[in-house]
C-alpha cells in the first residue's frame, strides 16, 4: 500500500511542477494542486485503509492485563524518613 502512496505522491508532484513551470501557470495553482489532488485525497485514503489496524491494537490494548509489566507493584521510592 506504501508504494501506492508513494507513486500517487510523485504523479501529483509532477503535475504540480509542470503547473508552476507551464506559461499559464502559478506557484499558487501549483501548491493548490499538490494539496487538493495529491496530500488531501492520500491521507483520506490512508487513514481509511489504516482503520481495521486501528481497530486491532485498540482491542489488544484493551485485552491485556493493566500491569502486565515484570516489575513489582508498588512504590518506586522508599518514603522520606524524618529525624527526631
Amino acid at each position: 500500500m506504501i508504494i501506492v502512496a508513494i507513486a500517487w505522491i510523485y504523479v501529483v508532484l509532477m503535475a504540480a511542477i509542470v503547473e508552476a513551470s507551464s506559461s499559464g501557470g502559478t506557484l499558487l495553482g501549483a501548491g493548490m494542486t499538490f494539496i487538493f489532488w495529491g496530500l488531501l485525497p492520500l491521507a483520506i485514503v490512508l487513514y481509511i485503509m489504516g482503520t481495521p489496524a486501528r481497530r486491532r491494537a485498540r482491542r489488544r490494548a484493551a485485552s491485556e492485563p493493566p500491569d502486565s509489566g515484570s516489575h513489582a507493584p508498588g512504590d518506586t521510592v522508599a518514603p522520606e524518613r524524618e529525624e527526631a
